[in-house]
C-alpha cells in the first residue's frame, strides 16, 4: 500500500509493468504495459501511456491548453469513438519540462471522462473534482488532493 502523502514532490516519473486499459462505448481506447505513472505528493497516480498503444485515429487535437509548474505546457485530446465525441478526454507534454522528458508525447486519460479504466483488471476510481486526473486504486491511500475545500494543500 502506497500513501500518496509519501509521494515527492517535485513529482517523480516512474515506469509501470502492470496492464493499463481505458475503455468507452464498448471499445478498448489503449492497452499498454509501458504506462508511466507520475507520482505526487496528495496525488493519486497519474497514468501516461505510450502513444502506440492508444487506437489509432481516437484521439482528436483541442485547442485547450494549460500549464503545470513541474511538467510544462500540455496539450489536450478529445476521444472519439464511433459517433461520439468526448471534449478533452485526455492531455500530453509534447514538450514537457527538464526531468519530465520521459512523458514526451505520453497520453494521459481523465477517469471521470471515460467508461473504464483499469490497472491490473482493477477499475480505478477517479480523483475527486474536475481538474487532476489521478486513477485510485486499492493500491494507494489518501486524503487526495482534488475535492472541494483541498486547492490549498
Amino acid at each position: 500500500m502506497e500513501s500518496v502523502w509519501d509521494y515527492p514532490r517535485p513529482p517523480a516519473v516512474v515506469p509501470c509493468p502492470a496492464r493499463v486499459t481505458v475503455e468507452h462505448r464498448n471499445a478498448v481506447v489503449a492497452d499498454t504495459r509501458r504506462a508511466l505513472r507520475v507520482l505526487e505528493t496528495s496525488h493519486p497516480p497519474v497514468f501516461y501511456l505510450p502513444p502506440a498503444d492508444v487506437g489509432d485515429g481516437l484521439l482528436v487535437p483541442s485547442t485547450r491548453s494549460t500549464w503545470c509548474e513541474w511538467k510544462g505546457a500540455a496539450a489536450y485530446w478529445h476521444l472519439r469513438v464511433g459517433d461520439t465525441t468526448v471534449p478533452d478526454a485526455a492531455w500530453s507534454y509534447p514538450e514537457p519540462s527538464p526531468g519530465f522528458e520521459a512523458l514526451r508525447g505520453y497520453v494521459a486519460f481523465y477517469p471521470t471522462k471515460v467508461d473504464r479504466c483499469t490497472v491490473d483488471g482493477e477499475t480505478v476510481v477517479p480523483q475527486p473534482g474536475d481538474f487532476y486526473g489521478g486513477w485510485i486504486t486499492s493500491a494507494v491511500t489518501g486524503p487526495f488532493k482534488g475535492a472541494p475545500g483541498t486547492a490549498g494543500w
